[in-house]
């Protein structure tokens, strides 16, 4: 992976297909952007796409499955399966992290199902679980605990 950048509409709308396509999913990307949404994406050499996360807030009477409260986006990241394991995903969530930290989000929440091996990249980032449901876990990254953190906080 090359570069990561900020989601626009053109580069996320059109790849549902790559990137959150299934039913489950589309909760995640429909409409896209919505105001609050934001999101990066991740280009190879030939500046062709390989992977994205982004971040909606949903209301509480429509939550996705990561759903923490009002006002906590739920982070959604994927890559292509023939770039995994090649830094691509940490470098698209701590873009995404860098991003909410800009705006001023709160926190990022996110599902993971067990066995997801991601789960390892999640908690070194420092999500926290915080919740369960079926066989996922509910994570919450405290974006303040990350600023606090910085240089110059």
């Amino acid at each position: 992976m090359d570069r990561t950048h900020r989601c626009s509409r053109d580069s996320l709308s059109g790849r549902r297909g790559k990137f959150g396509g299934t039913r489950g999913g589309a909760h995640y990307v429909t409409d896209w952007p919505r105001p609050g949404d934001f999101g990066v994406v991740a280009e190879g050499e030939a500046g062709n796409p390989v992977g994205a996360a982004w971040a909606r807030a949903f209301p509480v009477d429509d939550p996705g499955y990561g759903y923490v409260g009002p006002g906590v986006p739920e982070l959604t990241l994927g890559v292509l399966p023939e770039h995994r394991g090649r830094g691509v995903g940490g470098a698209l969530l701590d873009a995404l992290v860098e991003a909410a930290v800009e705006q001023s989000v709160a926190g990022l929440s996110l599902s993971v199902e067990d066995g997801n091996p991601a789960v390892r990249l999640y908690m070194t980032r420092g999500f926290l679980a915080v919740g369960r449901e079926g066989a996922s876990d509910t994570m919450l990254l405290d974006l303040a605990r990350v600023a606090a953190g910085r240089p110059g906080s």
